[in-house]
């Protein structure tokens, strides 16, 4: 994944929560625009948790990133 990539999810609009998956098997959730930081190089980024944990990721290792359905399977914005 490049930062280029990253950037446009973080700048969407609205912003939709996603889980970055990482070449080791694991999976990081990205909650909010918020809890994102990218260092100056564009290579790597912390992702904050709301527990106040927090992951260092260098892009490189990004397999995919993820959007999740809503927990209620509804869209937001959708009408029934």
């Amino acid at each position: 994944m490049t930062i280029e990539q990253l950037r446009a999810t973080y700048e969407a609009t609205p912003f939709r929560p996603f889980v970055l998956h990482l070449a080791d098997g694991r999976e990081v959730p990205v909650h909010s625009r918020e809890f994102i930081s990218p260092a100056p190089s564009g290579r790597t980024i912390v992702i904050w948790q709301p527990n106040d944990s927090m992951n260092i990721i260098d892009l490189l290792v990004v397999t995919d990133l993820e959007f999740k359905a809503a927990a209620n399977g509804t869209r937001k914005g959708r009408k029934r």
